[in-house]
């Protein structure tokens, strides 16, 4: 037993991994941590060591193995957060102008006159052709196309600040 013991004598061998570790980590912390990361490996792997190998080549393999390792994933970590920093720095515009746009052109719409909203909606929402939208109103396909092109010019209205919608509501009347 002590002779199969002396033939995986790691411990007599930590001098020369800490030595190797520290000229490929280049600092004393990082060469520690590739000792250590070796070594677990090296118990993990034990059966896989042929009696009679050179045991020190044999963890220094391991040792370089555990270097390339950290060092690929040491990239890979760069390269992740070097896109997330660019992802970050493209700066998304804030949700909640869209949404006030949104209400906007939602409130322009519903200020349109009844004939004129559904006849856009048909056509620019359900993506209908004129015709279809005419049958559906029934109407006339030149009565339809005039409803959906001042249903767009009153839109185009408010889109240029011409013709806004209206915030306020007279409530009430002749108070004086």
């Amino acid at each position: 037993m002590d002779s199969k013991k002396g033939a995986f004598d790691v411990i007599g061998q930590l001098a020369a991994l800490r030595r190797y570790a520290r000229s490929l980590a280049r600092n004393s912390p990082d060469a520690e941590d590739l000792v250590h990361d070796a070594l677990v490996r090296a118990y993990e792997r034990r059966s896989t060591f042929r009696s009679g190998a050179n045991l020190r080549n044999w963890l220094f393999a391991i040792v370089r193995n555990a270097h390339i390792d950290r060092v690929r994933s040491a990239m890979s970590r760069g390269q992740r957060d070097c896109q997330t920093a660019q992802e970050a720095a493209a700066s998304y515009p804030a949700h909640q102008e869209h949404s006030v746009r949104l209400a906007q052109v939602r409130e322009a719409f519903m200020l349109l006159p009844e004939e004129q909203r559904e006849a856009l909606h048909l056509v620019a929402v359900e993506d209908l052709s004129y015709q279809e939208a005419a049958d559906i109103l029934d109407i006339p396909v030149g009565t339809l196309m005039s409803r959906v092109s001042r249903a767009r010019a009153a839109l185009r209205d408010f889109e240029s600040g011409r013709k806004k919608p209206n915030h306020l509501k007279l409530v009430g009347g002749d108070s004086d």
